[in-house]
């Protein structure tokens, strides 16, 4: 068992839930169990490990106008009149023994870069960036003539663990090694703090899963990213305050 998880269960098992409950608790905004990030930092949500209709019936309240919620990772039972409307069948790499090391030529990335971060999101498509996504942690970057090209930086937070995420690289610049370097980088800091590096890409990503194999980062479960519809009468019911 981990620090954070249940007996039996693995932090990992449900990093958003890990998260929310732990470092990133200053971010979560919570119905009954369920848990989530504020809109503007982040899609995800988190159901207990043990959901039942109440907690169904709460993440139905956190709903967005389309009757939409996001669950990472989820692998129980979806109740009768949920809709599964988008499925992202996916894998979770660890590295407890990565070579990482700083990298001279890549900056820190803060909320005056979020305008071009979101560019650089809109063009190469990681994943979920929001505007307050960068306040989850550590953004690296790499710049050419001044523009910036590729990035990567620290998402979920289980204690003990920070998941890599939103490593892109502008298209014109494929193929040079910038997202093996940020990567490397932003793993250096995450081992600075004690701490192992996690990431998540799709299973039909390729291209990502030969580069993250190849920095030597194992395959530790499958998993999926899943946007699911409420039905429409526990949508509809009345809604009680965030707490």
């Amino acid at each position: 068992m981990s620090a954070g998880a249940p007996a039996g269960r693995h932090v990992l098992d449900n990093p958003a839930l890990a998260s929310l409950t732990g470092p990133h608790a200053l971010f979560a905004e919570a119905r009954g169990r369920v848990l989530r990030y504020p809109v503007d930092v982040s899609p995800w949500l988190a159901l207990p490990d043990d959901p039942g209709p109440e907690d169904w019936a709460d993440l139905a309240a956190f709903a967005d106008p389309d009757a939409r919620v996001h669950l990472p990772g989820y692998r129980g039972e979806i109740p009768e009149g949920w809709e599964v409307t988008m499925r992202v069948d996916g894998v979770q790499f660890v590295h407890e023994g990565l070579d990482a090391a700083p990298d001279a030529e890549a900056v820190r990335l803060g909320p005056a870069d979020v305008p071009e971060m979101l560019d650089l999101v809109a063009r190469t498509r990681p994943g979920p960036f929001l505007p307050r996504t960068v306040e989850l942690g550590t953004y690296l970057g790499l710049r050419r003539d001044g523009r910036l090209v590729a990035m990567a930086g620290e998402r979920l937070h289980p204690p003990g663990w920070t998941e890599i995420s939103a490593v892109c690289t502008d298209p014109a610049h494929r193929g040079e090694g910038l997202a093996a370097r940020l990567v490397l980088a932003v793993a250096h800091g995450i081992r600075e703090r004690g701490e192992t590096p996690f990431l998540h890409t799709g299973a039909q990503n390729t291209n990502a899963v030969r580069l993250y194999e190849k920095l030597g980062f194992r395959l530790r479960r499958t998993t999926a990213f899943l946007e699911l519809r409420a039905p429409r009468h526990l949508v509809e019911q009345e809604r009680v305050p965030v707490g």
